[in-house]
Formats: C-alpha cells, structure tokens, sequence
C-alpha cells in the first residue's frame, strides 16, 4: 500500500487540514494478501475518535495490511473535538468531512465514485461521525460501522463529561433531541429512503457506552436498516478490540 499525507487548504475550515490516506498499488511486498480487480479502488472513510487525530488508525491497527485485499483507499481525516459537527463556537467540521473531503479526494486521487463502493466507519466518537454520515446521506454509503460509539448524543451533552466543549459545539446542550445531531432522530427519518446503507455497531459489554449502544440497536431494530450488531464480552474502550472489528467489518461488507 501507498502511504500519502495529504496537506490542502480547506475552504470550510478556512486552514491548512492534514488527511492520511493509503492506496492500494500494483504490488505491496512480501506477504500482503492483495486484490487487483483492475477496477478504481473502493473508499473507506475511516474516524478517529475524541482524543485522536488522522494518525490514530495506522498507529494502532494493521488498517493497512486489512485494506490491501480488498483494492480499498482509506481516507483519515482530522476534525480535534468537533463530533463531526459544524461547531456553534468553532469550525465547519460537519461540511468539511461530509461535502468538502470526499470532493477533494476524488479531485487528487482515481478513486470509485460507486456509493456501492464507498464506506465509512470509525470508533467512540468516530463511530458517531460514521453513523452521523450514513443515516443523514444514505443514499452516498454502502456500509456504515461504529465501534464503542458515542452514540447517544443526547444523554452524553446532559452529562458532566466535558460539557464546555459541548457547549462550544451544541450550543444550548438541552436541545439536542430529535435534530441534525441526534442519531435516533436521523435513523426514524431516513429509514423510507429508496437506497439504505448496511448497518454494523459494536461494543465490549464493560465499556461505559454499552447502555447507549444497546438503546441505539433497539431504536435501529424498529426501522427498515439492515443491521448487524456485535457485543462482545468483558471488553473496554481498547484498541486491541477496534483492531478486531475494522477487520470484521470489512470481511461483512467490502466487496
């Protein structure tokens, strides 16, 4: 795989913004399973979460050796605290990831315009953009995955966790429920869509958003979604578990 660090002004954030992005290539060495179907690679979009930045994903996982087979582009992308949200005190993150990123990517880079090609996925926070991103453009995503997401956003804003910053972000914290922010809201409101992404959530049962994961899950069960959902024991908000289900989600959904 190919290893780009990609430096661009972005117009939404009005900022130089980093994107790390792997390719696939012709060969990637000694053995690195491969896939060369001679077709544009696919996309995945892949987030990181609150404490991380576009780095996170190839420090910590083998993302890279999972995408070689699969002729697959990873995109990660930088947005600091912003939940992938256009910051009531801050910068345009939700236009940047979800209009600007994708334009931009397939401006510099011969990539699939396929939404049956393009995917997105991300852990806690990240897993919140992820889901953010398919249940608002379902029509753009042929899969969509979190893992130990955040994805209660509501409950997380009413919360003592870091409310400066959700105030810097939300604004008015309390106001949150059935809006552009508030995941349950978005899954009842595209559920009729004509085209509908494959869903995938997971969770280890001793994280502190396994409650939220499990709400989310009944609320996504009572819609037309296509849902696959993972909660896997005695497990916390680690790295070695985000190693394992970046690897499942991929083996489920990219073809």
């Amino acid at each position: 795989m190919a290893f780009c660090q990609v430096q661009f002004f972005s117009q939404c954030l009005d900022v130089a913004s980093t994107v790390n992005v792997i390719l696939p290539e012709a060969d990637m060495g000694i053995g690195i399973t491969t896939s060369q179907t001679g077709s544009l690679p696919q996309v995945l979009y892949l987030l990181h979460g609150y404490s991380d930045d576009q780095s996170i994903w190839m420090r910590r996982t083998s993302i890279e050796r999972y995408a070689a087979k699969y002729n697959l582009c990873v995109v990660m992308p930088a947005v600091n605290h912003s939940f992938y949200t256009n910051e009531i005190h801050g910068e345009r993150y939700w236009d940047y990831v979800s209009e600007e990123l994708p334009r931009v990517m397939h401006q510099f880079f011969r990539l699939s315009e396929d939404p049956q090609d393009t995917y997105v996925a991300g852990l806690s926070m990240g897993g919140y953009g992820a889901l953010k991103l398919a249940l608002t453009h379902p029509e753009r995503y042929a899969a969509a995955g979190s893992f130990s997401g955040a994805v209660d956003i509501q409950a997380m804003a009413a919360s003592d966790w870091h409310k400066d910053t959700f105030r810097n972000i939300f604004g008015k914290v309390t106001n949150l429920k059935n809006t552009q922010h508030d995941l349950f809201y978005l899954a009842k409101q595209h559920s009729n869509s004509p085209v509908l992404p494959r869903l995938y959530v997971s969770c280890g049962t001793a994280d502190s958003l396994y409650n939220a994961h499990l709400k989310l899950v009944k609320a996504l069960q009572k819609t037309a979604f296509d849902l696959t959902h993972e909660e896997i024991p005695d497990r916390t908000h680690e790295w070695a578990l985000w190693d394992t289900e970046i690897l499942h989600f991929l083996t489920l959904y990219v073809r």
